[in-house]
This record gives C-alpha cells, sequence and structure tokens, in this order.
C-alpha cells in the first residue's frame, strides 16, 4: 500500500509543483456592471474636459478604459497583466484611468460638448473591441473629440512588456520625438534591453 501511495503521490507532486511556483492567484474586483475594477481607476461624471483638468492638476496623464461584461480579454488583462507591480505601479503614479463600458448608459460629455451614452459614444468614437485603450494629450481643442485628439490607441489585450513599454511610450512622449523610433522600434528596442527570453 505504501509503494502504491508514492507512485500515485510522485507524478501528483510533479503536475502540483508548476502551479505552485506560478505564484498566488489573483482576485479581481468586479463591479455591478460586469467590469473589472482596479485601485487605480476612477469613479467620475465622465465630463472629459473635468476629467483632463483633473488629471493635469495631478501630473498624469487622462487615458480612457474601454470594457464590457464578459471580455475574456479584458479578464486576462485585469487577471495577468494589471497585477504586475511594475505595470500597476507605473499607471497608478502616471495615469489618471476612466474606465467606459462599451455598452453602458452611463453620460459621457466629449471634449467637443457633445453628451452621448457611453454605448452611444463607443459608436461616434469607432471602438469596437475590447480592451481599448485611448490616450489624451495634456491639451485637447474644444472642436476635437476624444479619439480624433489621443496621441495613441491600444486596441486589444497584450502581454506586460507591451503594456508597460506603450504606457512608457506615451508618458514619455516619445510620440514627438522625430528620431525614427515608432512605437514598434521603441518597443522592439526595449524586449532587446530586458534581455529576460520573452518576446513581449
Amino acid at each position: 500500500m505504501n509503494r502504491l501511495l508514492k507512485m500515485i503521490s510522485a507524478p501528483l507532486a510533479a503536475l502540483a509543483l508548476p502551479v505552485l511556483l506560478a505564484g498566488p492567484v489573483v482576485a479581481v474586483e468586479v463591479g455591478d456592471d460586469g467590469l473589472h475594477k482596479t485601485a487605480w481607476m476612477r469613479d467620475t461624471f465622465k465630463d472629459l474636459q473635468e476629467d483632463l483638468a483633473e488629471a493635469n492638476a495631478e501630473g498624469k496623464r487622462l487615458v480612457l478604459f474601454f470594457e464590457q461584461r464578459g471580455c475574456i480579454y479584458c479578464a486576462k488583462m485585469h487577471e495577468e497583466v494589471f497585477p504586475r507591480p511594475e505595470v500597476s505601479n507605473y499607471i497608478e503614479e502616471n495615469y489618471f484611468v476612466v474606465q467606459l463600458n462599451l455598452h453602458g448608459s452611463t453620460e459621457v460629455t466629449d471634449f467637443d460638448g457633445e453628451t452621448l451614452q457611453e454605448r452611444e459614444m463607443a459608436r461616434k468614437w469607432n471602438v469596437l473591441f475590447t480592451p481599448t485603450i485611448l490616450f489624451l494629450p495634456e491639451e485637447v481643442p474644444e472642436d476635437q473629440t476624444a479619439v480624433q485628439a489621443a496621441v495613441s490607441i491600444m486596441p486589444g489585450a497584450f502581454g506586460a512588456g507591451t503594456t508597460l513599454d506603450m504606457f512608457t511610450w506615451v508618458n514619455e512622449k516619445r510620440y514627438e520625438l522625430d528620431n525614427g523610433e515608432d512605437f514598434q522600434r521603441y518597443h522592439a528596442r526595449r524586449i532587446q534591453e530586458r534581455n529576460n527570453g520573452s518576446t513581449d
């Protein structure tokens, strides 16, 4: 009997080891709207001029997160990418994050003054997928919409390296540099610098 237990327990232990080494499972809060929540997301009136002014007052960049209930890619970002300290800390320190619901009915006031429900604003801005992240400049003319003013748009879920690189690229205003290093070239350079065996 002892021998049989050893024969069974050895393979089970081998299977369990990778799970244990992967680290703790992160419990992510989900709101009544079915969207994942993080501590650094702001609950605002969704008047984008006001949100931009508040972000500027804090020395942060305004970013808009479009998500939807049941989005497996949003869940991936919240469960695998955002909990990583290097990503979460960077976003919290440098960004003022406003979450929008692709199918939501909360009113949003665009920079051009038009007020629409979240789902209508998504159509106006041609946002089709979740997650979609819009990065805004510090100043937006009153005749522009958020999507027209955005300095970058990140459509879809990406790994931690790509996500951190995008947030860093925007925060450092590398989109303004005339050095031939667009985001893809910057990201490729950062992958080489990290040199951790990952292509992310």
